[in-house]
């Protein structure tokens, strides 16, 4: 299978310490990729070699087919990223530090300049000094910018960062119409689980500089284990009475009064009638499913025990 872009065996290391090893990355045309890791995991230091920022000391980047070099112009021209907080003429407005940008990589267009502004909500501030803006402004002037040239393939580095909840929302959405109206590829990091979780169409799960997992997000949907999570007040109480007719494996404390029950002949009912029959005082019973968040938790406490 071909990739819009793919990392092999890529390494970076840095006065002597691999901060990425061995990194393997799979991009499909026309995704949504959720680059997933804690701070510190190394998604800014990939993201930067991809777009030729740093060079890798190891491995290759292929981007449109083509291996990436430093003489990589025209496949670049074909790629709108953030990298980090984006930074701007502070002193400029908002639509001056886009036309600048526009005159930088020659690109004419000034009814792109006004569709970006538009796309992201700045059509009002446009005119205003960017030093006015606040850090979600800013954040969507970056993204603005990312995607003014109308790119194939957009590389984005916690682009979320500073927005409100409605902003987010906001930044979801626009990500799936760049997506599905005009066939943009995404490559998003991230280390909130939320924002990636309803958009992304396959995640790679990264940590300590090496790839833990590439996943679709459709299988880990297939993989989520149904439960009953209950809240009990004397949470070692419930555990005798559950250990009376479930297996060790049936059942776990998640909190300090919560309990999972994984075993699928199980039903809510049940459970609280063999809890309520000893004694135990119930505060909440429901049926639920893992979600992503479970998933890369258990993922990280992998990769943790294979350092």
């Amino acid at each position: 299978m071909s990739y819009i872009l793919q990392t092999i065996n890529l390494g970076k290391n840095i006065k002597g310490r691999n901060i990425i090893s061995n990194l393997n990355i799979h991009v499909n045309k026309g995704e949504i990729y959720g680059f997933l890791g804690p701070n510190g995991a190394g998604k800014t230091s990939v993201m930067k070699m991809i777009m030729n920022y740093w060079k890798p000391t190891g491995g290759t980047i292929e981007v449109f087919g083509e291996k990436l070099t430093s003489t990589s112009y025209e496949v670049l021209r074909r790629i709108g990223s953030i990298i980090e907080f984006p930074v701007f003429y502070e002193h400029l407005s908002g639509e001056s530090n886009l036309k600048l940008h526009c005159e930088y990589i020659g690109y004419d267009n000034q009814r792109g300049i006004e569709n970006a502004l538009d796309l992201l909500g700045l059509r009002e501030a446009s005119k205003k000094p960017v030093k006015q803006y606040s850090l979600g402004m800013k954040q969507r002037l970056g993204i603005a910018r990312a995607v003014l040239t109308k790119p194939e393939l957009l590389i984005l580095d916690e682009p979320t960062n500073g927005l409100d909840p409605i902003g987010m929302k906001q930044m979801r959405d626009l990500f799936r119409m760049l997506k599905e109206e005009l066939g943009v590829t995404i490559m998003i990091s991230t280390h909130i689980l939320s924002e990636i979780e309803d958009i992304a169409d396959t995640v790679g799960i990264i940590n300590h500089g090496q790839m833990i997992r590439e996943i679709s997000t459709k299988e880990i949907s297939q993989m989520r284990s149904p439960y009953i999570e209950v809240e009990v007040l004397d949470v070692r109480k419930a555990m005798q009475t559950l250990g009376g007719f479930l297996s060790k494996d049936d059942y776990k404390i998640v909190g300090e009064n919560m309990l999972r029950i994984y075993s699928e002949s199980t039903t809510p009912q049940e459970i609280s009638k063999a809890l309520l029959l000893e004694g135990n005082e119930i505060i909440s019973i429901g049926k639920k499913a893992e979600h992503l968040e479970d998933y890369f938790m258990h993922l990280m406490g992998e990769g943790e025990k294979n350092d």
